[in-house]
């Protein structure tokens, strides 16, 4: 699985990628088949919160986005996560019943 995190108005730290990796052990079971996962992290202009966006590309082909917005910037990495695990799970799902 490749993995891109980037941001946008907001420089990602060493402690914040150290917090995504700890928290993407949670999509440890669909590694073999996710090929790549891109997460932005954007830094509001107007106020304060972050919007947080990831993409998963999946060895089959399809691409699913999932997003997230959070006041607290730890708080949007578990609810993008917890959303990336969902979407992994109902593909990974989806796969199989065609395989049977």
């Amino acid at each position: 699985m490749n993995l891109e995190i980037k941001g946008i108005h907001y420089n990602v730290s060493d402690t914040t990628r150290e917090f995504f990796d700890k928290k993407l052990q949670k999509l440890s079971f669909a590694e073999s088949f996710i090929h790549d996962l891109t997460i932005t992290v954007a830094k509001e202009h107007v106020g304060q919160g972050y919007h947080l966006d990831g993409k998963i590309h999946f060895s089959w082909g399809p691409i699913k986005m999932v997003n997230t917005d959070c006041y607290e910037l730890y708080e949007g990495i578990e609810l993008l996560v917890d959303k990336l695990e969902a979407t992994a799970r109902k593909e990974k799902g989806k796969i199989q019943e065609h395989t049977k």
